[in-house]
């Protein structure tokens, strides 16, 4: 996700991914830095799983980036880091995403 205005499907999909406590822990521990899996779900609290789900939800809006990478003893590890994004909330930027919101997004209640 980058800093440009964001269309009306990324805006449903970075504020859905955002409605969620934990999902908002997950984004305030990796400000300014990323951190693996099984450590971050220690520092949160929270089972790997739970941990992975949520993940996952905030990846596919574009907010956090997963990257796998090998450790010194040849453990496969699983990273995450937070994109750079901006969200600006104001009713103009609100009127030009939701002009460019597919069908499908329309539909949703």
């Amino acid at each position: 996700m980058s800093n440009t205005p964001l269309t009306g499907d990324e805006l449903l999909a970075a504020l859905s991914a955002l409605a969620n406590p934990h999902r908002l822990r997950i984004i305030a521990a990796l400000a300014g830095k990323r951190n693996y899996v099984s450590q971050l779900a220690r520092e949160l609290q929270m089972s790997r799983p739970l941990l992975h789900i949520h993940a996952q939800r905030l990846e596919e809006a574009g907010l956090i980036r997963a990257t796998l990478e090998l450790s010194k003893d040849g453990k496969a590890m699983k990273y995450l880091e937070v994109t750079s994004f901006e969200i600006a909330l104001t009713a103009a930027s609100i009127a030009a995403a939701a002009s460019t919101l597919s069908n499908n997004a329309k539909e949703q209640k």
